[in-house]
């Protein structure tokens, strides 16, 4: 099992407004550099995506890959694995946990755990997890406060 990370930010906004701009996988091509496409494959009965298709193109790494999606039910934690193993992947578990602060303001923390198909160095992946995790949250905030 591959070690995982987590970083947090505060996001001027209430919670109903974050968890609607990350569950719009679909716009994510829009407003992230890395994923070029995010395709809505499968939709639970509440309409909340199950199962969604990425390529990915951040320079050095290109991926194809389908991760599933569960929500908590007050959609304040969304978690995520990869279906199967892709090109660059093992393995993949993520979530978000969505913490209103009481005063406008929420906390939203990434966790992330990668397994790489590829060998990479500990230090070098663990420092490529924090980039992920930053450009993440930042275009996450930006995205939800505009």
């Amino acid at each position: 099992m591959a070690d995982s990370s987590s970083q947090s930010i505060v996001i001027n906004a209430d919670p109903a407004r974050i968890a609607e701009v990350i569950c719009d996988y679909a716009s994510y091509p829009s407003w992230t550099q890395a994923i070029k496409v995010a395709e809505v494959l499968e939709e639970y009965e509440d309409g909340y995506p199950a199962t969604v298709g990425f390529v990915i193109d951040a320079g050095v790494v290109q991926d194809e890959y389908t991760l599933h999606y569960d929500y908590a039910e007050d959609i304040s934690r969304i978690e995520w694995h990869l279906v199967k193993p892709s090109k660059m992947q093992k393995s993949q578990d993520g979530s978000y946990d969505i913490v209103d602060n009481g005063d406008g303001t929420c906390t939203v923390t990434y966790t992330l755990s990668v397994e790489l198909s590829i060998g990479m160095l500990g230090m070098f992946k663990k420092k490529a997890e924090r980039a992920i995790m930053d450009t993440a949250l930042k275009e996450l905030k930006k995205q939800v406060e505009a």
